[in-house]
């Protein structure tokens, strides 16, 4: 069915129109505004999941997409930022984050409820604090919503830790790096980009990157790009073997990639330079932010890819080639 089709069955329908909405809210995660691609990214969750033994990831995102969406719909929130996808996008990750953290519990699922729905307020808190900046506030909402989520379950009997810290003191990485082969670097590249859904399955990455791919090549080429970099920079600087192996050091570099690469409505030498850059320096802001959260005993999450696409996009430069460059600062 062509898009156009979709467009005007959804517009007249509901309930579809309400399904459009979610899906787009699964693909907006990599920027996609498309239902078809947040289908298979819904599937690849579902892969993933069951592959893992843990099928509450994937029933956790459906979950979150749905309260997320829902609870916008019931604030009233601006109807085309809604039919985008764009407060469904941070829901279905606090969805995936807090099975993965907390043990399977009906309080679990309780939490899980609150906190997808706290993330479309804080998402509409964010994009108010960031809109004058002339930036998006993409997935902090998800980072900081589930980051309060996780240090309250410190405190809650009826929340038990399942993956998380325990708390502690920072310490000196050991010696000895991850083992280079075909297989491990392929494998690496690839839970590179499912762990941005916190999912660590080779063939989940490769359905991410084929459910980009269908609506935008070029993003899809940033995000192995995305990915390559970060594997790189990881394996150059000395990062933990299994950290690296495990895709942790890449995930956010993947979204740093085509965050910064695609803000460039056309691409030139300098753009894809200093989206290189920024997809370097993510791993080691991802490398800071293990150490710095290591005494609370929570995870990064996406923040290294948010710090680092707010510190890249806030200068506003454009690097499109020009004839004759204009100065940064004027002379007078």
């Amino acid at each position: 069915m062509d898009s156009k089709r979709w467009d005007d069955l959804t517009s007249k329908n509901g309930m579809l129109g309400y399904l459009d909405m979610n899906l787009r809210g699964a693909g907006q995660v990599f920027f996609q505004n498309n239902p078809w691609t947040g289908l298979i990214i819904l599937a690849a969750i579902f892969w993933g999941a069951r592959a893992a033994g843990d099928l509450n990831v994937a029933f956790g995102a459906v979950v979150g997409l749905f309260v997320s969406t829902t609870t916008a719909i019931l604030l009233n929130v601006d109807r085309a930022s809604l039919r985008q996808g764009l407060f469904g996008l941070n829901g279905v990750l606090v969805g995936v984050a807090v099975p993965i953290f907390l043990h399977p519990h009906p309080m679990m699922w309780a939490y899980l409820l609150l906190g997808a729905a706290v993330s479309t307020v804080a998402t509409l808190a964010v994009a108010n604090v960031v809109k004058s900046w002339g930036i998006p506030g993409s997935t902090a909402p998800f980072v900081f919503t589930t980051w309060v989520l996780l240090l309250g379950a410190y405190s809650f009997t009826h929340l038990p830790i399942a993956t998380m810290g325990p708390p502690a003191l920072p310490a000196a990485a050991g010696a000895g790096g991850m083992t280079l082969s075909l297989h491990t670097v392929l494998s690496s590249l690839g839970k590179n980009i499912s762990q941005v859904y916190l999912i660590e399955n080779f063939w989940t990455g490769v359905l991410f990157i084929v459910a980009i791919a269908i609506n935008s090549i070029r993003s899809a080429g940033f995000a192995v790009i995305g990915s390559v970099i970060g594997l790189g920079a990881a394996l150059v600087f000395g990062a933990g073997a299994g950290a690296t192996a495990s895709g942790l050091y890449g995930f956010s570099a993947v979204l740093t990639a085509m965050a910064v690469g695609l803000a460039f409505e056309k691409l030139s030498l300098r753009a894809v330079l200093y989206a290189v850059l920024a997809t370097v320096f993510t791993v080691v802001v991802q490398a800071a932010f293990n150490t710095a959260l290591s005494p609370l005993g929570i995870p990064p999450l996406t923040f290294p890819y948010v710090l680092t696409m707010w510190l890249f996009l806030l200068p506003g430069i454009d690097l499109m080639p020009h004839p004759k460059a204009s100065p940064v600062v004027s002379s007078h």
